[in-house]
């Protein structure tokens, strides 16, 4: 029997905030890559790292996968000329805006495909940050997949390519991602693997979940204390018990 997969996108977009304080810190991640943020949390297996002061604009690193972090004060701006991206959050930043994709959507998925893991090597090839299959990664002049600059731009490219192709469903270019496009065209739509399923619903769930998440922060904040304290009570008292 064919496996019938429905899901249900209800995308937000916002740009996201960048990092204006005086100084930051570092995780530094077992592959030797290091991601820039503004403070972290433990979540039990995971480590949310917050970009700004925000609740929603994060991503979540597995916490065995960072050795330490790190303090790094950052100088005062200066009219230099621009310096190549050394971090994850800059090297996402640029490959958004070149492709027009949303840097959410690319850092959830570098979570998703390696676990942000530069030198991650799949046992069917595909390679780095974004997972990129040999011969998609030389169609798209990516010389070394294992190059985090070279991956995610040329991953970024690939996933614009397929939305671009499947009119912006985002269901779709994503089980193209995993699958293949030929596979997408196979069933005409998600194909009944598994894995894919599984995937998609990941990726497109914390997606959402980031939107709302950053959506509920920007309606909140402009809220008084007082307000948001009769709010809270409100829910409790409309929550259905148990």
């Amino acid at each position: 029997m064919r496996l019938l997969f429905k899901l249900g996108i209800t995308i937000a977009v916002l740009a996201l905030a960048s990092l204006s304080a005086s100084s930051a810190e570092v995780a530094i991640l077992r592959n030797g890559f290091s991601i820039r943020h503004q403070r972290h949390e433990p979540r039990e297996a995971v480590t949310r790292l917050y970009f700004v002061e925000s609740p929603s604009s994060y991503v979540e690193v597995p916490t065995d996968q960072i050795v330490r972090f790190e303090v790094e004060e950052q100088p005062p701006a200066q009219a230099l000329k621009p310096t190549p991206p050394t971090t994850l959050e800059e090297i996402v930043s640029a490959a958004s805006s070149r492709n027009h994709v949303d840097p959410d959507l690319i850092m959830i998925l570098i979570g998703a495909e390696s676990a942000f893991n530069a030198n991650a090597v799949s046992p069917k090839g595909a390679r780095g940050l974004m997972q990129l299959m040999p011969q998609t990664a030389s169609r798209l002049g990516v010389g070394d997949s294992l190059d985090p600059v070279a991956n995610v731009q040329g991953g970024t490219r690939y996933l614009r390519e397929l939305l671009d192709r499947y009119h912006n469903n985002l269901t779709k270019a994503l089980a193209a991602y995993n699958a293949g496009p030929l596979r997408v065209e196979q069933y005409r739509g998600v194909p009944p693997y598994p894995e894919t399923q599984t995937y998609i619903a990941k990726v497109i769930g914390d997606f959402n979940r980031k939107k709302l998440a950053r959506v509920s922060a920007h309606h909140d904040s402009g809220r008084t204390p007082e307000a948001l304290r009769n709010s809270k009570s409100e829910e409790s008292i409309a929550a259905p018990r148990p």
